[in-house]
């Protein structure tokens, strides 16, 4: 916390699957992971919209399903949106 208001908050994910689905581009095993961090500002504790920044990378037969498709095994990219609760 930078201030009661302003909050850094890191992420990381892992995904994993216990077998392959080509249709859908998964893979077995550890199909991926997400690392990033978001900036909220909170205007009330119901409600604080946030930047954030997150960094994916594929392994394995997903990154090979990705890939044959044209694309990357990493991507990053950046996030703006909301977080609400009642």
């Amino acid at each position: 916390m930078f201030t009661q208001r302003l909050i850094l908050q890191p992420r990381l994910e892992v995904n994993a699957a216990a077998r392959t689905v080509s249709e859908l581009g998964i893979g077995h095993g550890l199909n991926n992971t997400e690392m990033g961090l978001r900036l909220r500002y909170e205007i009330r504790r119901e409600f604080a919209p946030y930047l954030g920044v997150s960094w994916i990378r594929f392994y394995a037969d997903t990154a090979y399903f990705k890939k044959a498709k044209g694309g990357d095994d990493s991507t990053l990219y950046f996030v703006v949106s909301f977080r609400s609760w009642f």
